[in-house]
């Protein structure tokens, strides 16, 4: 999948900008704070309906406008050529079009443009609390699994009314037991799929993470994952079903007291080992650098793999932290995959001793207050 043309308008400092790319590199340069985050930034937002690093809509709207904009046109496999815009005011919201014609429901933009992220806020992946590790997972998951999207958001809903059966009811608890009764059915059904795809695609994915780790470090060091979930984890929902209602039955005392669900797939845990280590405990800042860029270039060649289109892969200002050596290894894994790569840079970085900018293939460009200017 490729973006050839983007447009737009009070994107952050971006009033009216037009840009052209090129199908493999695209490499944009330009002092801190120019707006070269932000062109990744529209670009993520026509993929997935949202900023990788705003938290809210209304901090993407430039601050002496109402309103953002946001056109982008892709080709690919699938869908030879299609338009995707995004609209957002304080007054309506947002809204997203294909080929001018508005989408229901936000969520079914998910794996329309399938695109792999790789940004400094990464580092919480490995080092920060389990929430962002599920986050990772479910939408890596979501954008090659429609079915997997929208047993996520039927678990989160359920979930949320069954919290609010727990926290307002005031009868007896054999009353309780009988309203809650038609929740836990949702729940277990919807929530035996997650953990049930979760275990399959991290099954798949270890071998992923073990070449790319190994190929941006250079060590030995044999990293893993583990999967924890409420049970035996396994990529059968049937058998996750059983052991969800056994779980259910025996918390639901605690969960009346605690008024909250507290079994199921939005409690689970990945554990990242190095040689046997857990590396949220014992990683130096090098080891969690390197394995949070293996975890996204891991995403990026799984999704080539699996997918029929080419993911596009958005790199924001990764290269300050990297040597020489990484430097140069990771360039050369980014020439010679085939799909569309997007890097950010502020500072200076050999791009040219590895890249060679014809105009046609690779592209550079240079930005400057909003301005987008391409470099001959």
């Amino acid at each position: 999948m490729q973006i050839t043309k983007l447009k737009l308008q009070n994107f952050r400092n971006h009033i009216d900008t037009e840009v052209e790319w090129v199908p493999h590199l695209n490499v944009i340069t330009g002092p801190n704070g120019a707006g070269k985050t932000n062109l990744i930034d529209a670009i993520h937002f026509l993929c997935m309906s949202r900023s990788f690093v705003a938290s809210s809509d209304r901090y993407v709207v430039n601050q002496d406008s109402k309103f953002f904009m946001v056109k982008g046109h892709f080709e690919g496999s699938i869908r030879s050529s299609f338009d995707v815009g995004c609209s957002y005011s304080s007054g309506e919201g947002k809204k997203i079009f294909v080929n001018e014609s508005p989408l229901d429901r936000l969520s079914d933009l998910i794996g329309m443009v399938p695109v792999v992220v790789l940004a400094p806020e990464d580092k919480k992946l490995t080092s920060e609390g389990p929430s962002e590790r599920r986050s990772f997972i479910d939408s890596f998951i979501s954008q090659i699994s429609p079915r997997y999207l929208r047993d996520l958001m039927d678990y989160r809903k359920v979930r949320k009314q069954r919290n609010k059966l727990l926290q307002e009811f005031r009868g007896s608890r054999q009353v309780l037991e009988a309203h809650l009764e038609p929740w836990n059915v949702q729940l277990i059904e919807h929530g035996s799929r997650i953990v049930a795809k979760r275990t399959e695609v991290l099954n798949q994915f270890q071998d992923y993470l073990a070449e790319e780790y190994e190929l941006i470090s250079g060590m030995e060091h044999r990293p893993s994952l583990e999967y924890q979930t409420f049970c035996e984890p396994s990529e059968s929902p049937e058998e996750i079903r059983e052991r969800y209602e056994k779980a259910l039955k025996e918390k639901q005392e605690h969960e009346m007291e605690r008024e909250v669900t507290i079994v199921g797939p939005h409690r689970d845990e990945i554990v990242f080992y190095l040689n046997d280590f857990e590396l949220r405990k014992f990683g130096s800042q090098g080891q969690h650098r390197l394995f949070a860029l293996a975890l996204k270039l891991a995403q990026l060649f799984y999704f080539s793999n699996e997918l029929d289109d080419l993911p596009i892969f958005l790199l924001d200002d990764v290269f300050g932290d990297l040597d020489r050596k990484r430097t140069e290894v990771l360039l050369n894994a980014l020439e010679d995959h085939a799909g569309q790569t997007f890097i950010t840079s502020a500072n200076p970085v050999p791009f040219d001793d590895y890249v060679t900018f014809n105009g046609e293939k690779n592209r550079k460009y240079e930005v400057r207050d909003g301005n987008v200017e391409l470099v001959k």
